[in-house]
């Protein structure tokens, strides 16, 4: 019971942290799209964080747990982020964008990482009702998620 409020409570506070940060500086559309990705990012590296954790064993295996961050996450990755990705917001063209240029020059490749990811959480979500199959899946989604990043990512600063 306390490790289902320490995760709702996280999730409280990173969609309020989302909502500040997207109502507060970031008032134009291209900031707006940007602090709609870092809040989905946040949440993917939330939801994968609790898997991680698991299957780690730095916390024990609860099955309530891993299928709602496993059902979360595979929500997460099959959202539309159409409106995320509007034009003026890549790294070289607003201030805090870590999205290189090439994210909206090769979107045939970005739509199929995205799908990528989708399909390996997917997976995650049927298998994350055992460690065994959090473990055996685990591998696919952090896989899919650097494909993304090492070819659509600036690195931090």
């Amino acid at each position: 019971m306390k490790t289902t409020r320490n995760i709702l409570l996280g999730l409280t506070t990173a969609a309020l942290t989302a909502g500040m940060v997207f109502a507060g500086s970031h008032t134009t559309p291209e900031g707006q799209a940007v602090a709609a990705r870092h809040a989905h990012m946040d949440l993917y590296q939330f939801n994968l964080g609790i898997l991680g954790n698991m299957a780690k064993g730095a916390v024990d295996f609860n099955e309530d747990i891993a299928m709602g961050a496993a059902k979360d996450l595979a929500a997460l990755a099959n959202m539309s982020q159409a409106s995320y990705w509007i034009p003026g917001t890549t790294s070289e063209e607003f201030e805090g964008s870590r999205a290189l240029p090439a994210a909206f020059t090769d979107m045939d490749d970005a739509i199929a990482k995205s799908t990528a990811l989708a399909e390996a959480a997917n997976a995650m979500a049927e298998a994350a009702g055992t460690l065994d199959g959090i473990k055996a899946n685990l591998g696919k989604v952090g896989g899919a998620c650097g494909a993304c990043h090492k070819a659509y990512r600036a690195p931090s600063s």
